[in-house]
């Protein structure tokens, strides 16, 4: 698990170099899903099971704005790999000045306009009845952390693009560890609800802040800017923007879906629906971690041998991955198939809850395994600066397929429709990215191993 530096990436075995890449990511998403969940498992017995509905409402605003920060990062981390990958270290030093400049003007207006509009928010992003209090308490508190979360989102990109990855997972350890013990300390001592679960949330982000910081002012980082490269480039702003636009489009369509979804199921069930929504929401980070540790891991060294010409290892990271990602994801298939009561439990003790709950999980978590192959396929396109097919491939899981069919299927199964839509449109995502990728890899790849 040893740090690599950045012309590793282009040397060292793909299957070594994917898991010195990989584990640190998987352990840092791991560490951050669990903060997540024991976080909520704290909020709901220590609150309630409505604080636990309040948190998910406020999630896709304070989501949308820290992903300002996410797309910046990744956006300019895919240059940052191909630079170094073509031994362009001037580029790589201002387009990192030009991600924190972004990152700062974006996230700081955005978290001004959603303190603006709170009153509005909340109740379109269904944080009605019961759940617009603790949801406007929550909610306030979060947004004065978010700008600080955005520049966390973006600095953890870049280290993992400079070959850092034990490095990056530090910085997502550490505020969810933070995280827990404020949560103790906020909610069980100090007994402040739902404003101390806001408050450790805010302490955490700012926790990692400073680690970040410290890591690119250290020797350990490679990229040693001034304050020449905060100066933006329009060349280099265009670049960003059409590769980052990619991450936001995907966030700004998760915002939109726990939108629709809340509402939708608010509809149907009221507060029970929504809470059963928000522990499977919770839970899908943690369900997914094999797979989103190995797809960060991958995108470095995809993007760093692309910009080097090295297409055969471009090609054998790509099945490499794929590979991992779908074996970690059925073995984490089974254990919610075949546990989710005892799973429901750890958050709540809410019979109605418990009872609805486990079916739903099912449903949602039905084709696990197979998306492993959507989100490295659209994640190669990014790394590699194909910004077109990385959106259309962003954008077919939830804004082509899922959000039409949350609306169509009710019509004939109720609310079990709208569960019914999350296996369903993940099939027919992996579909699509699976003809794009064989594409790829045959008329590209191929063609540039033959040149």
């Amino acid at each position: 698990m040893a740090n690599v530096s950045s012309q590793d990436l282009g040397n060292q075995p793909i299957g070594k170099l994917l898991i010195k890449q990989a584990v640190p990511a998987s352990i840092g998403i791991l560490v951050m899903s669990l903060n997540i969940l024991v976080d909520t498992i704290f909020v709901g017995n220590w609150i309630g099971a409505t604080a636990i509905a309040a948190i998910n409402v406020v999630l896709p605003v304070s989501f949308f704005i820290a992903a300002l920060g996410m797309a910046i990062g990744i956006g300019g981390s895919s240059i940052i790999s191909r630079a170094l990958g073509s031994n362009n270290l001037v580029k790589a030093l201002k387009t990192f000045g030009n991600q924190l400049t972004l990152t700062f003007l974006f996230t700081v207006s955005f978290a001004v306009f959603g303190l603006y509009f709170v009153d509005t928010l909340i109740p379109a992003f269904g944080g009605k009845g019961n759940i617009f209090e603790p949801a406007k308490v929550y909610y306030e508190i979060i947004l004065y952390g978010v700008p600080i979360l955005g520049f966390v989102m973006m600095g953890n990109t870049v280290i993992r693009a400079e070959g850092k990855p034990k490095f990056a997972m530090y910085a997502m350890m550490i505020p969810s560890i933070g995280n827990l013990i404020l949560d103790y300390v906020f909610i069980n001592i100090l007994d402040y609800g739902m404003a101390g679960a806001a408050w450790a949330t805010t302490g955490s982000y700012v926790v990692s802040f400073l680690f970040i910081m410290w890591y690119f002012l250290s020797k350990n980082s490679e990229l040693k800017i001034d304050l020449s490269h905060f100066k933006l480039d329009k060349a280099i702003v265009s670049e960003i923007g059409s590769l980052g636009f990619v991450t936001l489009v995907r966030q700004a369509v998760v915002s939109v879906t726990f939108l629709l979804v809340n509402n939708a199921l608010f509809n149907f069930g009221g507060e029970t629906s929504v809470t059963a929504y928000a522990i499977v929401g919770r839970l899908s980070m943690f369900a997914l971690f094999p797979i989103y540790g190995i797809t960060q891991g991958f995108i470095p060294i995809a993007g760093f041998n692309y910009g080097a010409e090295k297409f055969q290892r471009v090609k054998e990271s790509i099945y490499t991955a794929i590979k991992y990602a779908t074996i970690l994801a059925t073995i984490v298939f089974v254990g919610l198939m075949v546990f989710p009561e005892v799973i429901t439990k750890w958050f709540t003790t809410d019979l109605e809850v418990i009872r609805e709950t486990p079916s739903n999980m099912r449903w949602t978590f039905a084709a696990v395994p197979i998306v492993a192959l959507q989100l490295i396929g659209a994640a190669y396109f990014q790394a590699v600066g194909k910004a077109m097919p990385a959106l259309l491939l962003t954008l077919t899981r939830q804004a082509i397929f899922f959000i039409p069919l949350m609306y169509v299927l009710p019509l004939y199964f109720g609310e079990l429709g709208i569960w019914m839509s999350f296996p369903i449109s993940d099939v027919l995502s992996t579909i699509v990215t699976a003809y794009f990728l064989y594409r790829e890899v045959k008329l590209s790849l191929n063609a540039e191993l033959i040149e």
